[in-house]
């Protein structure tokens, strides 16, 4: 395994460092001097040694790939697999680029959403400004007017959004294995309406706004001297912490801060507040949830705010690989007797598929899923 340039300069520095740090106070001025030693480093040429820029295509064809028939991600010269190692020893830029296309895979999937599945996206708040930070959902045309049967679809967490149940699998495997789209299309076949959450959209990132912090002599009174003796102290620190930070952040990446988008603010929240706005003034008469990893705990959340309206709604419910805990989220008996006779979580298990599987929690039925439960899950069971 290769060592980069700045690794090699920098790790006998700071082998010295912690050792004259263990010591006496003797060790401040040799300390002191070696800290003045790695100001002088210049840090961004070493690490454009080290590292290319973080600048990536925003367009599957920039990163030469494409979704063949079989809605596999393959190169479009070479007809490989993705790579995630294309540039050796580099795991952050790898990641970094892994990233980029992540989030080219998830506008890629929304679109697949409005234009294969023929689903609406619909912005909430339902009541949001024209400035304000706005999620969306997707809907099937009949999702609130279907008089017999409601599909609604919640993902898990981290990086997925709505249509995914995971990055990567549909990177690695195919567009059938992690999305939702195979379970859309059979339901919209079958005659539901669909409903597909987006319980990881919870907020916009915006950069950071500069902040200018005022010199001590543009506003001060002290003594000419003192004054200068201060903001030589000053610019001594932001030196030393600038030092840090490119170490830390070698290319200068943009700081962002997050705006929360009303009343969605978690996953947990984006399904209630669905629940309120649209499934609930759904017509449907049987109303069928799939829920995902922790969609599962999102829809017992749910079930603890909304219990009698979702009782009254709510057909069943399909879980895979759910990581709800009815004791820790404090779910009450009658939910949990409710649950024994409505839910049933498929959990991945060498085990064949629908063999029981035994559980410490006394709320719903375990069963294997054989495989990756994400494409193994049964529809039946759901309704007709």
């Amino acid at each position: 395994m290769s060592i980069s340039l700045s690794s090699l300069i920098l790790l006998p520095i700071w082998i010295n460092m912690s050792q004259i740090q263990q010591g006496g106070p003797d060790e401040k001025e040799k300390t002191t001097a070696l800290k003045d030693l790695l100001s002088r480093i210049d840090l961004d040429e070493l690490m454009k040694k080290d590292e290319p820029p973080l600048d990536f295509p925003d367009t599957l064809e920039g990163f030469e790939y494409a979704f063949n028939e079989k809605g596999q991600l393959r190169h479009i010269k070479t007809g490989e697999p993705f790579v995630f190692n294309y540039r050796e020893d580099l795991h952050r830029w790898n990641q970094k680029r892994y990233e980029a296309l992540g989030e080219i895979i998830t506008k890629y999937v929304y679109d697949l959403l409005e234009k294969d599945c023929n689903l609406k996206k619909i912005f909430i708040p339902v009541d949001a400004t024209e400035s304000e930070p706005k999620s969306f959902i997707f809907m099937s045309e009949d999702a609130l007017t279907n008089p017999q049967k409601l599909m609604v679809l919640i993902h898990g967490s981290g990086v997925v959004r709505a249509g995914q149940w995971a990055r990567k699998l549909i990177i690695n495997e195919d567009l059938d294995s992690g999305t939702q789209i195979p379970f859309i299309k059979r339901a919209m076949d079958e005659g539901y309406g669909v409903i597909v959450l987006n319980p990881n959209e919870n907020c916009i990132e915006v950069e950071k706004p500069k902040t200018h912090v005022q010199s001590s002599s543009d506003s001060s009174d002290e003594p000419v001297e003192k004054r200068e003796r201060k903001d030589k102290v000053s610019k001594e620190t932001k030196k030393r912490r600038d030092f840090y930070e490119k170490y830390r952040n070698p290319q200068r990446e943009k700081e962002m801060m997050q705006l929360y988008i009303r009343e969605n603010g978690s996953p947990e929240e984006h399904t209630v507040y669905v629940w309120d706005h649209f499934i609930a003034k759904s017509a449907a008469e049987n109303v069928f949830f799939v829920a995902h990893s922790y969609g599962g705990l999102a829809f017992v959340e749910l079930m603890i705010q909304r219990e009698a309206d979702v009782k009254s709604k709510v057909t069943a419910v399909a879980l895979t690989d759910s990581v709800h805990n009815v004791w820790h989220q404090e779910a009450g008996k009658t939910i949990r007797e409710w649950m024994r006779e409505n839910c049933c979580n498929w959990v991945s298990s060498s085990e064949p598929l629908d063999t029981s599987v035994e559980s410490m929690l006394p709320d719903c039925p375990r069963v294997s899923a054989e495989e990756c439960c994400r494409t193994r899950v049964k529809h039946q069971g759901l309704g007709s």
